[in-house]
């Protein structure tokens, strides 16, 4: 099975083609799944997710040597992540998705980030999983083969890490944890297309796009400061 993958959920614009292969005939699960990277475009720019999604969508697809027409499936991370960005790329996984007349599936990118690191963890490691939330605060979860903890959103310095053996995700907030770091800093394509595996597999209708913004966007908070102000 041919899937586009997307995440906008952080600095970085990702987009890549991912062919999911069958490691175990009638095994529909995560552990059976092999997702194999055709293509993959990322740009660390937060402020270029509008401009360089499509764009790099359509050089993976050219890459690939594919048409468009031989995509069977969208996976969209759906944060948490900042307003702004992560709307680009779920709007855009969606698009695509109603184009092709092909589902389009979302899920944590927190967990693609997870599933990036499976290779590096022992049977008694936990993993905590950070990226950057502004505000000098950080989206997190904690893993150990599943996720056990989070999403949430906060300070860092508040965050109950006890358990936690290794750290992945942005790096300039594993660098404040006390915890040997691994690689992964952003959700890949690789990592998003393993966490929906079960469901592309099965052939599951997806559930219905819902962003993980874990708190209102700056611009809606302002609105009703703004409202405050004038006594509404």
């Amino acid at each position: 099975m041919l899937a586009l993958a997307v995440d906008t959920a952080t600095p970085a614009v990702t987009a890549g083609l991912v062919e999911l292969e069958q490691a175990a005939a009638g095994a529909n699960s995560p552990d059976t799944a092999r997702p194999r990277t055709l293509a993959v475009r990322t740009l660390v720019d937060a402020r270029a997710h509008a401009e360089a999604l499509t764009p790099q969508i359509l050089e993976c697809i050219s890459e690939a040597g594919i048409a468009r027409t031989d995509i069977a499936a969208v996976v969209a991370g759906i944060g948490p992540g900042p307003f702004t960005g992560l709307r680009v790329g779920m709007a855009t996984a969606a698009a695509f998705g109603d184009a092709l007349g092909i589902p389009v599936h979302g899920v944590c990118s927190l967990d693609a980030l997870a599933a990036d690191c499976a290779g590096e963890l022992g049977p008694d490691d936990e993993l905590l999983v950070v990226t950057d939330a502004r505000r000098r605060e950080v989206y997190s979860a904690r893993y150990r083969g599943r996720r056990i903890a989070g999403p949430e959103v906060g300070k860092p310095a508040d965050l109950d890490i006890a358990g936690a053996t290794k750290v992945a995700g942005s790096a300039a907030h594993t660098a404040l944890f006390d915890l040997p770091v691994l690689p992964a800093q952003t959700p890949s394509p690789a990592g998003l297309v393993q966490v929906a595996a079960p469901a592309l597999l099965s052939g599951a209708t997806p559930e219905p796009l819902v962003p993980m913004y874990l708190r209102r966007p700056d611009a809606v908070e302002k609105s009703y400061r703004t409202l405050d102000r004038m006594g509404a």
